[in-house]
Protein backbone atom coordinates (compact mmCIF):
# COMPACT_ATOMS: atom_id res chain seq x y z
CA UNK A 1 0.00 0.00 0.00
CA UNK A 2 1.33 3.65 -0.54
CA UNK A 3 0.13 6.86 0.15
CA UNK A 4 0.37 10.83 -0.54
CA UNK A 5 1.64 12.64 2.61
CA UNK A 6 0.76 16.32 1.54
CA UNK A 7 1.80 19.58 3.56
CA UNK A 8 -0.60 22.22 2.54
CA UNK A 9 0.19 26.04 2.72
CA UNK A 10 2.46 27.00 -0.07
CA UNK A 11 1.98 28.70 -3.30
CA UNK A 12 2.16 26.98 -6.15
CA UNK A 13 4.68 28.89 -9.42
CA UNK A 14 6.26 27.75 -12.58
CA UNK A 15 4.82 25.91 -14.94
CA UNK A 16 3.48 22.35 -15.74
CA UNK A 17 3.48 20.04 -18.79
CA UNK A 18 -0.51 18.06 -19.07
CA UNK A 19 0.14 14.65 -20.60
CA UNK A 20 -2.34 13.11 -23.26
CA UNK A 21 -5.40 12.74 -22.23
CA UNK A 22 -6.96 9.87 -20.71
CA UNK A 23 -9.91 9.35 -21.51
CA UNK A 24 -8.71 9.37 -25.34
CA UNK A 25 -6.09 6.96 -25.03
CA UNK A 26 -8.35 4.46 -23.54
CA UNK A 27 -10.43 4.73 -26.43
CA UNK A 28 -7.55 4.76 -29.25
CA UNK A 29 -5.76 1.97 -27.88
CA UNK A 30 -8.24 -0.45 -28.64
CA UNK A 31 -8.59 0.89 -31.61
CA UNK A 32 -5.73 -0.12 -32.49
CA UNK A 33 -7.29 -4.15 -33.06
CA UNK A 34 -8.85 -2.52 -36.31
CA UNK A 35 -5.23 -1.48 -37.55
CA UNK A 36 -3.74 -3.93 -40.29
CA UNK A 37 0.11 -2.67 -39.56
CA UNK A 38 1.95 -0.79 -36.98
CA UNK A 39 0.43 2.14 -35.69
CA UNK A 40 2.90 4.90 -33.59
CA UNK A 41 0.64 6.55 -30.83
CA UNK A 42 2.35 9.33 -29.73
CA UNK A 43 1.53 11.54 -26.59
CA UNK A 44 0.14 8.39 -24.78
CA UNK A 45 0.26 8.98 -21.01
CA UNK A 46 1.67 6.94 -18.77
CA UNK A 47 -0.91 5.88 -16.29
CA UNK A 48 -2.27 2.50 -14.90
CA UNK A 49 -5.33 2.60 -17.17
CA UNK A 50 -3.11 2.47 -20.05
CA UNK A 51 -0.67 0.21 -18.58
CA UNK A 52 -2.97 -2.82 -18.14
CA UNK A 53 -4.33 -1.73 -21.97
CA UNK A 54 -1.34 -2.33 -23.29
CA UNK A 55 -1.05 -5.45 -21.24
CA UNK A 56 -4.63 -6.63 -22.57
CA UNK A 57 -3.20 -6.16 -26.16
CA UNK A 58 0.00 -8.15 -25.66
CA UNK A 59 -2.07 -10.59 -24.05
CA UNK A 60 -4.64 -11.27 -27.37
CA UNK A 61 -1.41 -11.77 -29.43
CA UNK A 62 -0.53 -7.35 -30.62
CA UNK A 63 3.03 -6.70 -30.56
CA UNK A 64 3.68 -3.95 -28.63
CA UNK A 65 6.90 -1.86 -28.47
CA UNK A 66 7.50 0.98 -25.85
CA UNK A 67 9.47 3.59 -27.84
CA UNK A 68 10.21 6.15 -25.54
CA UNK A 69 8.39 9.04 -23.31
CA UNK A 70 5.17 9.14 -24.60
CA UNK A 71 5.68 6.99 -27.20
CA UNK A 72 3.89 3.53 -28.06
CA UNK A 73 4.03 1.73 -31.42
CA UNK A 74 1.10 -1.41 -31.97
CA UNK A 75 0.76 -3.95 -34.38
CA UNK A 76 -2.12 -6.14 -33.54
CA UNK A 77 -2.15 -7.65 -37.61
CA UNK A 78 -1.88 -10.92 -35.89
CA UNK A 79 -3.64 -10.97 -32.79
CA UNK A 80 -5.37 -14.29 -31.96
CA UNK A 81 -7.93 -14.36 -29.58
CA UNK A 82 -11.57 -12.67 -29.03
CA UNK A 83 -11.82 -13.32 -25.33
CA UNK A 84 -9.25 -10.41 -23.58
CA UNK A 85 -8.15 -11.82 -20.28
CA UNK A 86 -10.91 -10.97 -17.25
CA UNK A 87 -8.39 -10.49 -14.73
CA UNK A 88 -7.05 -7.66 -16.65
CA UNK A 89 -10.16 -6.46 -18.05
CA UNK A 90 -11.73 -6.23 -14.48
CA UNK A 91 -9.22 -3.55 -13.31
CA UNK A 92 -10.32 -0.97 -15.54
CA UNK A 93 -13.93 1.03 -16.40
CA UNK A 94 -13.04 1.67 -20.43
CA UNK A 95 -11.95 -2.07 -20.74
CA UNK A 96 -15.52 -2.22 -22.44
CA UNK A 97 -14.50 -0.78 -25.73
CA UNK A 98 -12.89 -3.81 -26.51
CA UNK A 99 -16.16 -5.01 -27.25
CA UNK A 100 -16.71 -2.96 -29.86
CA UNK A 101 -13.20 -3.23 -31.48
CA UNK A 102 -13.04 -7.08 -31.40
CA UNK A 103 -16.68 -7.27 -33.06
CA UNK A 104 -15.58 -5.02 -35.90
CA UNK A 105 -12.48 -7.01 -36.45
CA UNK A 106 -13.79 -10.22 -35.96
CA UNK A 107 -17.38 -9.93 -36.25
CA UNK A 108 -17.88 -11.80 -32.60
CA UNK A 109 -16.44 -10.98 -29.15
CA UNK A 110 -16.27 -12.46 -25.76
CA UNK A 111 -15.52 -9.71 -23.15
CA UNK A 112 -15.74 -9.48 -18.86
CA UNK A 113 -17.79 -6.93 -17.32
CA UNK A 114 -15.43 -4.25 -16.83
CA UNK A 115 -14.20 -2.71 -13.69
CA UNK A 116 -12.79 0.36 -12.81
CA UNK A 117 -14.02 3.36 -10.11
CA UNK A 118 -17.26 2.56 -8.51
CA UNK A 119 -18.90 6.10 -8.01
CA UNK A 120 -21.81 5.57 -9.30
CA UNK A 121 -24.11 2.77 -11.66
CA UNK A 122 -23.30 2.65 -15.15
CA UNK A 123 -24.92 0.72 -16.67
CA UNK A 124 -23.93 -0.32 -20.52
CA UNK A 125 -27.02 -0.82 -22.00
CA UNK A 126 -26.79 1.60 -24.59
CA UNK A 127 -23.79 0.07 -26.26
CA UNK A 128 -25.72 -3.00 -26.21
CA UNK A 129 -28.67 -1.28 -28.57
CA UNK A 130 -25.76 0.41 -30.29
CA UNK A 131 -24.36 -3.29 -30.97
CA UNK A 132 -28.11 -5.17 -31.87
CA UNK A 133 -28.59 -2.33 -34.18
CA UNK A 134 -25.28 -3.50 -35.88
CA UNK A 135 -27.24 -6.68 -36.15
CA UNK A 136 -25.10 -8.54 -33.35
CA UNK A 137 -26.35 -10.95 -30.86
CA UNK A 138 -25.76 -9.47 -27.39
CA UNK A 139 -25.75 -12.48 -24.41
CA UNK A 140 -25.58 -10.88 -21.27
CA UNK A 141 -24.17 -12.26 -17.77
CA UNK A 142 -23.45 -10.80 -14.74
CA UNK A 143 -19.60 -11.77 -15.84
CA UNK A 144 -19.57 -11.62 -19.47
CA UNK A 145 -20.95 -9.87 -22.42
CA UNK A 146 -20.73 -12.08 -25.64
CA UNK A 147 -21.15 -10.73 -29.02
CA UNK A 148 -21.65 -12.52 -32.38
CA UNK A 149 -23.20 -11.63 -35.71
CA UNK A 150 -27.41 -12.31 -35.63
CA UNK A 151 -29.07 -14.47 -38.69
CA UNK A 152 -28.39 -11.58 -41.27
CA UNK A 153 -25.07 -11.13 -40.35
CA UNK A 154 -23.38 -7.63 -39.57
CA UNK A 155 -24.32 -4.17 -41.30
CA UNK A 156 -24.60 -0.44 -40.62
CA UNK A 157 -27.33 0.75 -39.29
CA UNK A 158 -29.08 4.01 -37.54
CA UNK A 159 -28.76 4.42 -34.01
CA UNK A 160 -30.44 7.09 -31.32
CA UNK A 161 -29.09 6.91 -28.41
CA UNK A 162 -31.05 7.69 -25.18
CA UNK A 163 -28.68 9.72 -23.57
CA UNK A 164 -25.69 11.28 -25.26
CA UNK A 165 -23.28 8.80 -23.62
CA UNK A 166 -19.57 8.65 -24.36
CA UNK A 167 -18.84 5.11 -23.65
CA UNK A 168 -21.98 4.19 -25.94
CA UNK A 169 -20.70 6.62 -28.86
CA UNK A 170 -17.22 5.33 -28.92
CA UNK A 171 -18.07 1.51 -28.87
CA UNK A 172 -20.64 1.69 -31.78
CA UNK A 173 -17.97 4.10 -33.39
CA UNK A 174 -15.56 1.01 -33.10
CA UNK A 175 -18.26 -1.75 -34.14
CA UNK A 176 -19.18 0.33 -37.20
CA UNK A 177 -15.67 1.29 -38.57
CA UNK A 178 -15.11 -1.80 -40.13
CA UNK A 179 -18.79 -3.30 -40.67
CA UNK A 180 -20.38 -2.80 -44.26
CA UNK A 181 -23.08 -0.27 -44.87
CA UNK A 182 -23.41 3.43 -43.13
CA UNK A 183 -24.01 3.91 -39.70
CA UNK A 184 -25.58 6.80 -38.06
CA UNK A 185 -25.16 7.80 -34.16
CA UNK A 186 -28.02 10.19 -33.11
CA UNK A 187 -27.75 12.04 -30.18
CA UNK A 188 -24.10 11.27 -29.88
CA UNK A 189 -21.46 12.73 -27.06
CA UNK A 190 -19.47 15.62 -28.15
CA UNK A 191 -16.67 15.31 -25.85
CA UNK A 192 -12.90 16.38 -27.63
CA UNK A 193 -11.67 12.56 -27.24
CA UNK A 194 -14.98 11.58 -29.07
CA UNK A 195 -13.07 13.80 -32.15
CA UNK A 196 -9.67 12.29 -31.14
CA UNK A 197 -10.68 8.92 -31.57
CA UNK A 198 -12.62 9.67 -35.44
CA UNK A 199 -9.30 11.70 -35.94
CA UNK A 200 -7.10 8.64 -34.99
CA UNK A 201 -9.35 6.37 -36.79
CA UNK A 202 -9.78 8.67 -39.99
CA UNK A 203 -5.83 8.60 -40.12
CA UNK A 204 -5.32 5.26 -40.58
CA UNK A 205 -7.98 5.15 -43.55
CA UNK A 206 -11.56 5.00 -41.48
CA UNK A 207 -14.53 6.98 -43.22
CA UNK A 208 -16.05 8.89 -39.98
CA UNK A 209 -17.61 12.62 -40.30
CA UNK A 210 -19.71 14.31 -37.68
CA UNK A 211 -17.89 13.69 -34.82
CA UNK A 212 -18.46 16.29 -32.19
CA UNK A 213 -21.66 17.45 -33.18
CA UNK A 214 -24.55 15.22 -32.03
CA UNK A 215 -24.73 13.39 -35.34
CA UNK A 216 -21.41 10.52 -35.97
CA UNK A 217 -21.73 8.76 -39.23
CA UNK A 218 -19.23 5.80 -40.22
CA UNK A 219 -19.26 4.51 -43.66
CA UNK A 220 -17.48 0.69 -42.69
CA UNK A 221 -14.11 0.09 -45.00
CA UNK A 222 -12.61 -2.85 -45.25
CA UNK A 223 -9.34 -2.31 -43.53
CA UNK A 224 -7.63 0.22 -41.71
CA UNK A 225 -4.03 0.10 -42.56
CA UNK A 226 -0.85 2.00 -40.12
CA UNK A 227 0.34 5.21 -39.43
CA UNK A 228 1.24 7.78 -36.82
CA UNK A 229 -1.15 10.20 -34.38
CA UNK A 230 -0.43 11.67 -31.79
CA UNK A 231 -3.18 12.14 -28.60
CA UNK A 232 -4.83 15.24 -27.51
CA UNK A 233 -3.55 16.77 -24.37
CA UNK A 234 -5.81 16.21 -21.41
CA UNK A 235 -8.59 18.48 -20.30
CA UNK A 236 -9.04 17.08 -17.00
CA UNK A 237 -5.82 16.85 -15.56
CA UNK A 238 -5.50 20.21 -17.03
CA UNK A 239 -8.33 21.48 -14.98
CA UNK A 240 -6.75 19.81 -12.19
CA UNK A 241 -3.94 21.92 -11.96
CA UNK A 242 -5.89 24.87 -12.77
CA UNK A 243 -8.16 23.77 -9.21
CA UNK A 244 -4.86 23.51 -7.37
CA UNK A 245 -3.28 27.04 -7.89
CA UNK A 246 -6.94 28.73 -7.93
CA UNK A 247 -7.26 26.92 -3.99
CA UNK A 248 -3.28 26.88 -2.75
CA UNK A 249 -2.65 30.19 -4.49
CA UNK A 250 0.42 31.04 -7.16
CA UNK A 251 1.50 31.40 -10.57
CA UNK A 252 1.40 28.94 -12.42
CA UNK A 253 1.90 28.49 -16.39
CA UNK A 254 -0.17 25.51 -17.68
CA UNK A 255 1.52 24.02 -20.56
CA UNK A 256 0.23 21.73 -23.71
CA UNK A 257 -3.36 22.46 -23.88
CA UNK A 258 -6.28 23.12 -26.43
CA UNK A 259 -7.82 26.09 -24.75
CA UNK A 260 -10.90 25.67 -26.53
CA UNK A 261 -11.65 22.17 -24.67
CA UNK A 262 -10.76 24.17 -21.11
CA UNK A 263 -13.50 26.96 -21.85
CA UNK A 264 -15.95 25.39 -19.85
CA UNK A 265 -13.62 25.18 -16.58
CA UNK A 266 -11.48 28.44 -16.90
CA UNK A 267 -14.42 30.46 -17.47
CA UNK A 268 -15.83 29.37 -14.28
CA UNK A 269 -12.59 29.67 -11.99
CA UNK A 270 -12.63 33.24 -13.73
CA UNK A 271 -16.35 33.64 -12.36
CA UNK A 272 -14.38 32.67 -9.20
CA UNK A 273 -12.03 35.25 -8.85
CA UNK A 274 -8.55 33.77 -10.77
CA UNK A 275 -6.89 35.50 -13.18
CA UNK A 276 -6.68 33.35 -16.40
CA UNK A 277 -4.45 34.70 -19.69
CA UNK A 278 -5.08 31.87 -23.11
CA UNK A 279 -2.15 31.31 -25.10
CA UNK A 280 -1.73 29.10 -28.13
CA UNK A 281 -1.37 25.75 -26.29
CA UNK A 282 -1.29 27.73 -22.58
CA UNK A 283 -3.26 28.58 -19.79
CA UNK A 284 -1.83 31.24 -17.29
CA UNK A 285 -3.70 31.17 -13.96
CA UNK A 286 -2.73 33.69 -11.32
CA UNK A 287 -4.72 33.71 -7.88
CA UNK A 288 -6.19 36.88 -6.66
CA UNK A 289 -6.95 36.53 -2.92
CA UNK A 290 -9.87 34.53 -1.63
CA UNK A 291 -12.38 33.14 -4.10
CA UNK A 292 -15.82 34.21 -4.78
CA UNK A 293 -18.91 31.81 -4.46
CA UNK A 294 -20.71 30.19 -7.39
CA UNK A 295 -23.19 27.98 -9.40
CA UNK A 296 -21.89 24.99 -11.55
CA UNK A 297 -24.28 22.30 -12.53
CA UNK A 298 -22.10 19.58 -14.58
CA UNK A 299 -22.96 18.86 -17.71
CA UNK A 300 -22.34 17.08 -21.42
CA UNK A 301 -19.34 18.63 -23.01
CA UNK A 302 -19.54 21.93 -23.66
CA UNK A 303 -20.59 21.95 -20.70
CA UNK A 304 -18.98 21.90 -17.24
CA UNK A 305 -17.44 18.22 -16.94
CA UNK A 306 -18.31 15.70 -14.37
CA UNK A 307 -14.69 14.78 -14.01
CA UNK A 308 -14.21 18.28 -12.48
CA UNK A 309 -17.30 17.75 -9.95
CA UNK A 310 -15.00 17.46 -7.41
CA UNK A 311 -12.28 19.48 -7.84
CA UNK A 312 -14.23 22.63 -8.42
CA UNK A 313 -16.04 21.42 -5.15
CA UNK A 314 -12.91 22.27 -3.20
CA UNK A 315 -12.63 25.40 -4.72
CA UNK A 316 -16.15 26.15 -3.67
CA UNK A 317 -14.99 25.01 0.07
CA UNK A 318 -12.13 27.90 0.23
CA UNK A 319 -14.95 30.75 -1.20
CA UNK A 320 -16.54 33.21 0.29
CA UNK A 321 -20.17 32.73 0.59
CA UNK A 322 -22.23 29.74 -0.56
CA UNK A 323 -22.12 27.89 -3.84
CA UNK A 324 -24.44 25.77 -5.08
CA UNK A 325 -23.10 22.27 -7.05
CA UNK A 326 -25.42 19.99 -9.31
CA UNK A 327 -24.58 17.01 -10.31
CA UNK A 328 -26.45 16.05 -13.64
CA UNK A 329 -24.03 13.24 -14.91
CA UNK A 330 -24.01 10.88 -11.85
CA UNK A 331 -25.88 11.70 -8.97
CA UNK A 332 -24.14 9.56 -6.18
CA UNK A 333 -20.68 11.17 -7.17
CA UNK A 334 -20.67 13.18 -4.07
CA UNK A 335 -20.43 10.45 -1.92
CA UNK A 336 -16.83 9.67 -3.09
CA UNK A 337 -15.33 12.92 -0.99
CA UNK A 338 -17.77 14.83 0.72
CA UNK A 339 -17.15 13.31 4.11
CA UNK A 340 -13.69 13.49 3.74
CA UNK A 341 -13.78 17.07 3.00
CA UNK A 342 -16.29 17.16 6.19
CA UNK A 343 -13.11 15.70 7.87
CA UNK A 344 -10.97 18.47 6.79
CA UNK A 345 -13.64 21.03 7.85
CA UNK A 346 -15.69 21.84 4.72
CA UNK A 347 -19.30 22.27 5.49
CA UNK A 348 -21.44 20.78 2.71
CA UNK A 349 -24.64 19.78 2.94
CA UNK A 350 -25.82 17.21 0.12
CA UNK A 351 -30.06 17.40 -1.12
CA UNK A 352 -30.47 14.86 -3.87
CA UNK A 353 -28.15 15.77 -7.19
CA UNK A 354 -27.27 19.31 -5.10
CA UNK A 355 -24.93 20.36 -2.97
CA UNK A 356 -24.77 23.34 -0.80
CA UNK A 357 -20.88 24.79 -0.23
CA UNK A 358 -20.66 27.01 2.41
CA UNK A 359 -17.16 28.59 2.58
CA UNK A 360 -14.89 28.83 5.20
CA UNK A 361 -11.93 30.57 5.75
CA UNK A 362 -9.73 27.37 5.76
CA UNK A 363 -8.96 23.71 5.96
CA UNK A 364 -6.93 21.29 7.99
CA UNK A 365 -5.04 18.27 7.35
CA UNK A 366 -6.56 15.27 7.84
CA UNK A 367 -6.25 11.32 6.80
CA UNK A 368 -8.70 11.00 4.14
CA UNK A 369 -9.02 7.88 1.50
CA UNK A 370 -9.80 8.02 -1.96
CA UNK A 371 -12.53 6.13 -3.43
CA UNK A 372 -12.22 7.32 -6.82
CA UNK A 373 -10.06 8.82 -9.65
CA UNK A 374 -11.29 11.86 -9.58
CA UNK A 375 -12.79 12.59 -5.72
CA UNK A 376 -9.20 11.13 -5.10
CA UNK A 377 -7.46 14.34 -7.11
CA UNK A 378 -9.84 16.32 -5.04
CA UNK A 379 -9.03 15.27 -1.93
CA UNK A 380 -4.96 15.84 -3.13
CA UNK A 381 -5.85 19.28 -3.84
CA UNK A 382 -7.88 19.96 -0.30
CA UNK A 383 -4.32 19.11 0.93
CA UNK A 384 -2.53 21.35 -0.61
CA UNK A 385 -4.82 24.10 0.66
CA UNK A 386 -5.30 22.70 4.02
CA UNK A 387 -3.54 23.91 7.22
CA UNK A 388 -1.22 20.73 8.52
CA UNK A 389 -0.50 17.62 6.72
CA UNK A 390 -3.03 15.85 4.94
CA UNK A 391 -2.52 11.98 4.42
CA UNK A 392 -4.52 11.02 1.27
CA UNK A 393 -5.00 6.71 0.96
CA UNK A 394 -5.50 4.39 -1.83
CA UNK A 395 -3.88 6.25 -4.17
CA UNK A 396 -4.40 3.72 -6.94
CA UNK A 397 -7.39 5.29 -8.09
CA UNK A 398 -5.61 8.69 -8.76
CA UNK A 399 -2.67 7.01 -10.37
CA UNK A 400 -5.31 5.26 -12.56
CA UNK A 401 -5.38 9.04 -14.80
CA UNK A 402 -2.49 11.28 -13.40
CA UNK A 403 0.86 10.46 -14.51
CA UNK A 404 3.80 11.57 -12.16
CA UNK A 405 1.63 13.44 -10.22
CA UNK A 406 3.46 13.70 -7.65
CA UNK A 407 6.62 14.81 -9.40
CA UNK A 408 4.43 17.61 -11.66
CA UNK A 409 3.05 19.20 -7.98
CA UNK A 410 6.56 18.54 -6.49
CA UNK A 411 8.08 21.10 -9.92
CA UNK A 412 5.86 24.02 -8.72
CA UNK A 413 6.50 24.03 -4.89
CA UNK A 414 4.32 21.63 -3.35
CA UNK A 415 5.17 19.77 -0.50
CA UNK A 416 4.03 16.24 -1.72
CA UNK A 417 6.07 12.93 -1.54
CA UNK A 418 4.16 9.13 -1.81
CA UNK A 419 5.09 6.91 1.71
CA UNK A 420 5.53 3.56 0.28
CA UNK A 421 4.12 1.34 3.30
Amino acid sequence: MARYEITGGTALSGSVTISGAKNAAVAILPAALLVAGKCRVENVPDISDVRILLDILEDLGAKVDRLGEGVVELDCTNIHDKAPEPKLVRKMRASYYLMGALLSRFGKAEVAMPGGCNFASRPIDQHIKGFRALGALVYESEDYVSLEPGPDGLAGNRVSLDMASVGATVNIMLAATLIPGQTVIGNAAKEPHIVDLANFLNTMGARISGAGTDTVKIRGVETLRGGTYAIIPDQIEAGTYLAAVAVAGGNVLVQNVIPKHMDCITSKLAEMGAKITNYDDAIRIQSAGRLHSTTVKTRPYPGFPTDMQAQICVCMTLASGISRLTESVYETRFFGYITELSDMGADILVNGKTAVVTGKEKLTGAVVCAHDLRAGAALVIAGLAAEGTTYVENIHFIERGYERLVEKLTGLGAKIRKIEE
